[in-house]
C-alpha cells in the first residue's frame, strides 16, 4: 500500500495546530492533522492542552466556583436569600468534562467541514522523502504519510519540580488540579503564575485553605507594577495566602498528604502541610517522540524547536508554531502563528505582531494587559504619560456590584501613541480587545477618549482612562 500524500501535514491539534490545518485547507491545500489525545473512552480529543486540561476546563471550573462564591457571600446584598446551599463536586467536574467534549467534537466537525483528514495517533518523522517528509502515525490505526510541508504544533508539558514528580493524586499538574474529587481542607500551590492563581482561586472559593509559594520576590513580575500591587492586595483579602521569595528544599508525599519544606523570604526554615499540592512553575516544549533527530531538526538548549521570525525551522518546508517554539505560551499566539504559516505556505504574507498579543489571568477580578508596562518603559528610558480610572466610579460596575480595580493607559509623551493598556477588574478579558485593536491601528490615547462608548457600560472606564492620560476624566 502506497503512502498517503498531502500538501500539508500538521502534527498536533491544539489551538495552533487545528487552526493551521483549517486555514491551509481553506487556501486549497490537501491537509492532514495528527493528534493522539484521547478522551475517557479512548476516542479522539483534539484541542490540545488548552481544550483538554488548560484554558477551557479551567474557565468552566472558575465559572462554577464563582457562582458558588456569589451564592455563598454576595446574593444577600441583591435581596436574594439562599437556604440549604450545597456543593456537588462530581457534578461540577462532570459539567467541566461536558464543556471539554463539546469543544473536542466541535474541532472534529470543523475538520470534516473543511475537508481536513484527521489521524488519531502520534506523529513522528521517519525520513526526508521524495516530495517532502515521511511521517509515521502510531495508534489504533497506524499509517504512513508524506507531506510537502510539515507544521509542528506539539505544544508543551507541565514542568515538574525536581524531586517531586507528578502523581496526579497528591502532587498535581494542571491536569490533576482540574480533576480533584473533593474540596481539600488545605491546598498548596507552588508558583503564582496564571495557572497557580486560577487553580488556587477555584479551590479557595469552594472552601479550601490555599497557600501559594512563589520563588520570585515580587508578585506577578511580568504585570504592570500598579496592577500587580492591586491584585496582591485583593487576592490576599479574599483569602489566598501568598508567600513570596521562598526557596523550596523538599517536597514529600505521605499517606496523610504532602509536606513542603522551604525557606521563607527572611531565610527562616518553614514547613507547609497540605492535603494536595499543585505545582505550576511553567511549561516545557513538547518534542517527545517527534523523532527530530531522524531528519536533523534543530532544537535549542531548552528542547524547543528553533525557528526564525516566520516560524521556519532549519529544514526546508518544515515549520513550527505555538508552545513548542519561542515566544509566550498562549493559545491565541499559537492560533495567530498557525494562520500566518498556512498563509506563508500559500505565498501570502502572514503576520503576527508580538507587541499586541493580549494576556489574561482569569481570577476575580480578572487581570488583562497588552503592550508595555510602566516599569519596562522606565527601564528603556522612553518618555511616557499614564492615566487610570477606577471601576468604583463606573456606573455599570456599581450596578454589577463589582467595583474592584481600574483601567490604566500608557501613551508616548510626545506622540500620544498608546504603548500599553492594563486592566484589573470585571470582564477585563473582554475589555482588553479594544486596546488591542487601538494599538494595531497605532491609535493615540485621545482617539479612544473621543470615541463614544455606550452608557452604562464597563467600557466607559476604558474611555475615562484614556481621558486620564490628558488629566481630564469626566467622572472621577
Amino acid at each position: 500500500m502506497s503512502n498517503q500524500q498531502f500538501d500539508v501535514i500538521v502534527i498536533g491539534a491544539g489551538p495552533g495546530g487545528y487552526i493551521a490545518a483549517i486555514r491551509a485547507a481553506q487556501l486549497g491545500f490537501k491537509v492532514a492533522c495528527i493528534d493522539e489525545w484521547k478522551n475517557s473512552k479512548g476516542g479522539p480529543a483534539p484541542g490540545g492542552t488548552c481544550t483538554n486540561v488548560g484554558c477551557i476546563p479551567s474557565k468552566a471550573l472558575l465559572q462554577s466556583s464563582e457562582h458558588y462564591d456569589h451564592a455563598s457571600h454576595h446574593f444577600a446584598e441583591h435581596g436574594i436569600g439562599v437556604q440549604g446551599l450545597s456543593l456537588d463536586i462530581a457534578k461540577m467536574i462532570g459539567r467541566k468534562d461536558t464543556v471539554v467534549k463539546q469543544n473536542n467534537d466541535g474541532i472534529l466537525f470543523l475538520f470534516k467541514k473543511n475537508k481536513v483528514t484527521f489521524f488519531h495517533g502520534r506523529g513522528a518523522f521517519t525520513k526526508a522523502a521524495d516530495g517532502g517528509y515521511e511521517i509515521d502515525v502510531t495508534g489504533d490505526k497506524p499509517a504512513t504519510l508524506v507531506g510537502k510541508h510539515i507544521i509542528i504544533a506539539t505544544g508543551s508539558n507541565a514542568r515538574a519540580l525536581p524531586g517531586a514528580p507528578f502523581d496526579e493524586k497528591q502532587i498535581l499538574s494542571n491536569d490533576g488540579a482540574l480533576a480533584i474529587g473533593e474540596v481539600p481542607k488545605k491546598l498548596g500551590v507552588i508558583g503564582s503564575g496564571v495557572i497557580g492563581l486560577e487553580m488556587g482561586s477555584v479551590w479557595r472559593r469552594l472552601g479550601a485553605e490555599v497557600t501559594i509559594l512563589e520563588a520570585l520576590p515580587t508578585f506577578l513580575a511580568a504585570v504592570d507594577e500598579q496592577v500587580a500591587k492591586e491584585a496582591q492586595k485583593v487576592l490576599t483579602k479574599q483569602g489566598l495566602k501568598l508567600q513570596l521569595g521562598v526557596k523550596i528544599s523538599e517536597v514529600k508525599a505521605g499517606k496523610k498528604g504532602v509536606t513542603v519544606s522551604y525557606a521563607d523570604a527572611a531565610g527562616a526554615e518553614q514547613k507547609l502541610e497540605v492535603d494536595k499540592l499543585i505545582i505550576s512553575i511553567g511549561r516545557t516544549a513538547n518534542t517527545n517522540g517527534l523523532n527530530a533527530e531522524a531528519v536533523g531538526l534543530k532544537l535549542d538548549e531548552r528542547g524547543a524547536i528553533v525557528v526564525d521570525d516566520d516560524c521556519k525551522t532549519n529544514l526546508s518546508n518544515v515549520w513550527a508554531i505555538g508552545d513548542v517554539v519561542r515566544g509566550p505560551m498562549l493559545a491565541h499566539k499559537a492560533e495567530e502563528e498557525g494562520v500566518a504559516v498556512a498563509e506563508r505556505i500559500a505565498g501570502q504574507h502572514g503576520h503576527v505582531n508580538f507587541n499586541t498579543i493580549p494576556w489574561v489571568i482569569y481570577t476575580s477580578p480578572e487581570i488583562a494587559w497588552v503592550g508595555k508596562t510602566e516599569q519596562a518603559l522606565k527601564a528603556e528610558g522612553r518618555p511616557y504619560k499614564a492615566g487610570s480610572f477606577p471601576f468604583i466610579a463606573n456606573g455599570r460596575a456599581r450596578a454589577l456590584g463589582d467595583t474592584t480595580g481600574f483601567v490604566k493607559f500608557i501613551a508616548d509623551e510626545k506622540t500620544d501613541e498608546i504603548l500599553g493598556v492594563h486592566i484589573i477588574g470585571p470582564m477585563a478579558s473582554e475589555l482588553i480587545s479594544e486596546a488591542v485593536v487601538a494599538m494595531e491601528f497605532k491609535a493615540s490615547a485621545e482617539d479612544i477618549a473621543r470615541i463614544c462608548h455606550a452608557h452604562p457600560s464597563l467600557s466607559e472606564a476604558t474611555k475615562e482612562a484614556a481621558l486620564a492620560v490628558d488629566k481630564r476624566t469626566l467622572n472621577f
